[in-house]
């Protein structure tokens, strides 16, 4: 099984509405890519200084359903049309989990 964090941060100038777009959009990852094991995502709660603003981790079988999930097209669409101009900052991880 294959995990796949990531976590944004948004642009100071990124709206409500351009924060509410990359929420909505992330939604429909799974049912878009059709790969997922497992998929949750949110906003940070702001329990701690310095934290991301936005999280999503999804869990997938293997490597090959994880870069089918990376290289989907609306996967690729949703990044470069809405998460990219929304946000300041990124950091990814993916590792393997029993």
């Amino acid at each position: 099984m294959i995990r796949h964090v990531v976590m944004f941060r948004f642009r100071d100038d990124a709206d409500e509405a351009q924060r509410q777009a990359v929420h909505d959009a992330i939604a429909t990852m799974p049912k878009a890519t059709g790969v997922t094991e497992a998929y949750e995502f949110g906003p940070d709660l702001g329990l701690a200084e310095g934290n991301f603003d936005f999280t999503v981790v999804g869990d997938f079988a293997d490597q090959e359903a994880y870069l089918t999930y990376r290289d989907h097209p609306e996967h690729q669409r949703i990044v470069f049309d809405i998460i990219r101009p929304a946000i300041s900052d990124r950091a990814a991880i993916q590792f393997e989990i029993p």
